[in-house]
């Protein structure tokens, strides 16, 4: 096998944000033009202003290369963004994307060994089992006699996607600049996450290492497997793993005429998902029926290139927001949400992050549990966070992604459950009371810990602010809610007021001379009071401009 080592080079900058190693690509200023221009012909053939069916949509993904195609990817999955008609077509792009030729995959292959290839394959199915964006798979059997699935990394396409990267990278960063404060997300955070998604996804080490992983954690379960992967013979750009055939769990009738109990397929992919998610915090990110098989009563799953991770801290932060759910405890579910921020909560609004969670819990709290949307209330969620200044991790918008697939796949064999509850069953069953003990001793030490930082603290302010008033040296400084600048408000109403006494002062002053009859006249009017009316008209109108553009800039905060 050939030795591949790469430096991780790393930067970070005023303007460029965190680069890990995307130099190592051998990336250059020509070459990203000539990526932009050729971005730039694609997109201008499909004439997107006018225009994109379903079908040219992703025609165009396709052309744009894998890196849009991943893109559409996400968005299939993603029914609040798109119509149902453009979502249903982009999901062609996970399995029909256009394959290599035999040479193309043989030539990858010879790439990736010191010996020949016909040392250790025996053979190799000229027709690809799966053709995605990064790579495709093969049935093959080994010169030991063993069937195997050969997943090959299509040519080159680490340098494309890391080129779009940057350029995507370089527009991210020139727009943040323009939006500033404005942006409702992180624009540099979330390229810098898609460069490390893309990166652990093309090692292919780092998929064979997941297999193990994951075949570790579900070792005792009789019901769920993955395929064994051959560490010897996997490289970065090719996994060497046990060839699985079953049934897609999609194809219901077919499992329907095997015999399976769909609603026990059903309830077993959920239940052991959750504990991928609450008891391993290890789970597959990905899990859309094309990855899923059924095979010797087993749910197998396949392509574990996206696997997702929670720590100890969010996996209790989950189980603490399925409880307030099911309870409908909007406090819990804000206490649940703030756990899970890697940002500054101190300057989050609690009393307008309440309010949205009340709203949010209205909607989908008093629901049926088998009626529950849980894309729309996970969707709900994160936007509702990103409305009130809450950033969270990118563990927790794939673990959202993940439950909206699931739920598809779950939906399509139990249509009558809900993943909610079985969630909720789960969590119930595998907590204990001494589980329940330890956590709530733990979160009474830390609730304790910080009242008693914070008596200490209140009692020296306290002190300092006595010391401050019998020197004459206290200021108070006054906030009121919904505003910056109280001062600043108080002083815009009173000058609106003096304003509005100065306008009826002249149009009253006018009409007086008005009636006077005083010479000269002008349009029958005398000329003093034309200028009273005409001052106080313009006035009067500066003073209504003024109050509209106050209440428009009001409403849009």
């Amino acid at each position: 096998m050939k030795s591949e080592t790469r430096e991780s080079s790393q930067t970070i900058g005023l303007f460029g944000g965190r680069s890990d190693g995307m130099d190592a690509y051998g990336l250059s200023t020509a070459s990203r033009l000539a990526r932009i221009r050729e971005m730039l012909q694609i997109v201008r053939r499909y004439d997107i202003f006018h225009g994109l069916t379903p079908q040219s949509l992703r025609r165009m993904l396709e052309e744009l290369g894998p890196t849009f195609v991943k893109a559409g990817q996400i968005l299939s999955m993603r029914s609040e963004i798109l119509p149902e008609s453009f979502t249903r077509e982009l999901g062609k792009l996970r399995t029909s994307v256009e394959p290599m030729d035999r040479d193309t995959v043989l030539s990858a292959l010879r790439a990736e060994y010191d010996r020949p290839i016909e040392d250790i394959f025996d053979a190799i199915d000229d027709r690809p089992l799966g053709s995605a964006s990064v790579a495709q798979v093969h049935k093959a059997r080994l010169v030991t006699g063993e069937l195997v699935a050969v997943k090959i990394q299509r040519p080159h396409v680490q340098e494309i996607m890391a080129q779009d990267i940057s350029i995507i990278r370089s527009l991210a960063r020139y727009a943040s600049r323009f939006m500033g404060d404005e942006q409702f997300i992180d624009l540099q955070s979330v390229v810098d996450e898609l460069w490390q998604s893309f990166r652990e996804e093309t090692d292919f080490l780092v998929e064979a290492r997941s297999l193990e992983e994951f075949r570790r954690n579900n070792a005792a379960c009789a019901f769920v497997s993955c395929p064994k992967p051959y560490p010897a013979l996997c490289t970065r750009h090719v996994v060497v793993m046990d060839y699985v055939e079953g049934i897609p769990i999609n194809d219901t009738a077919r499992l329907a005429a095997e015999g399976y109990d769909l609603a026990e397929i059903g309830t077993k992919l959920a239940d052991n998902y959750t504990s991928q998610m609450l008891d391993d915090g290890f789970f597959h990110a990905d899990p859309h029926p094309g990855n899923l098989v059924i095979n010797g009563g087993k749910i197998v799953y396949l392509d574990l290139g996206i696997m997702g991770r929670l720590s100890s801290h969010d996996r209790n932060a989950v189980r603490d927001m399925v409880l307030a759910v099911a309870r409908c405890d909007s406090p819990a579910l804000a206490d649940g949400l703030l756990r899970f921020s890697v940002s500054d909560t101190a300057g989050v609004d609690l009393a307008h992050l309440l309010a949205d969670l009340d709203a949010i819990v209205a909607d989908y709290g008093m629901a049926d549990l088998s009626d529950l949307d849980i894309g729309g209330f996970m969707n709900a969620i994160i936007s509702m966070a990103q409305k009130n200044g809450v950033e969270l991790p990118g563990s927790v918008t794939m673990l959202a992604r993940s439950l909206v697939t699931l739920e598809g796949v779950v939906h399509g064999l139990l249509p009558e459950a809900s993943i909610v509850d079985i969630i909720q069953s789960h969590v119930r069953a595998h907590t204990s009371v001494g589980d329940v003990s330890e956590r709530e001793l733990k979160r009474l030490a830390r609730e304790t810990l910080a009242a008693t930082h914070g008596l200490l603290g209140a009692a020296g302010e306290a002190s300092l602010a006595m010391r401050m008033l019998t020197r004459g040296q206290l200021r108070v400084n006054l906030d009121l809610a919904g505003t910056a600048d109280p001062l600043e408000d108080v002083a815009r109403i009173a000058n609106r007021l003096t304003m509005s006494v100065i306008v009826a002062g002249l149009f009253i002053g006018s009409s007086v001379v008005y009636y006077a009859r005083i010479q000269p006249v002008i349009f029958g009017i005398p000329v003093i009071g034309f200028v009273g009316y005409l001052m106080a008209f313009v006035l009067g109108v500066w003073v209504a401009h003024d109050v509209i553009r106050e209440n428009r800039r009001r409403r849009r905060r």
